[in-house]
């Protein structure tokens, strides 16, 4: 799962999120510090409205809430969704040996430039690499 601080920047470079059953996101405010909630047709589903998309909590599951705005939801979206989200930008990614752990570094050509991102988790290095993309084009 990508952090954070890289879906926050994701979304305010302009990367767009219609919620479907399997996302995860977290809510804003301190409340919620640290949840990830998942998108599911049984308990938190998408209702759309004329005046905007909100996330409905249905059932018992968060007692608390009845439903929140998609923009006070930050998406934390799967490594499978960056990777499609590059379309056919994405090149490659390599699995580096790092200590008992791992690099991950995803390559992706635009225009005839590459370029390279790298970082300990796969989903990370594919939200690097596609901020970078959504960073260029705007």
């Amino acid at each position: 799962m990508i952090s954070t601080v890289l879906a926050r920047s994701l979304r305010e470079a302009g990367l767009r999120w219609t919620p479907a059953s399997g996302d995860a996101f977290q809510i804003a405010g301190p409340d919620f510090e640290g949840d990830v909630f998942t998108v599911s047709d049984m308990t938190i589903e998408p209702q759309r409205h004329p005046t905007g998309t909100v996330l409905g909590f249905n059932g018992t599951t968060e007692w608390a809430l009845d439903s929140v705005s998609l923009e006070d939801a930050l998406w934390l979206p799967r490594e499978d969704q960056l990777r499609d989200a590059l379309g056919g930008t994405f090149a490659a990614l390599r699995r580096e040996p790092l200590g008992a752990g791992a690099r991950y570094t995803v390559e992706v050509h635009r225009g005839g430039a590459t370029g390279a991102y790298s970082a300990e988790d796969p989903a990370e290095a594919y939200g690097l690499a596609l901020l970078a993309l959504i960073r260029a084009a705007g």
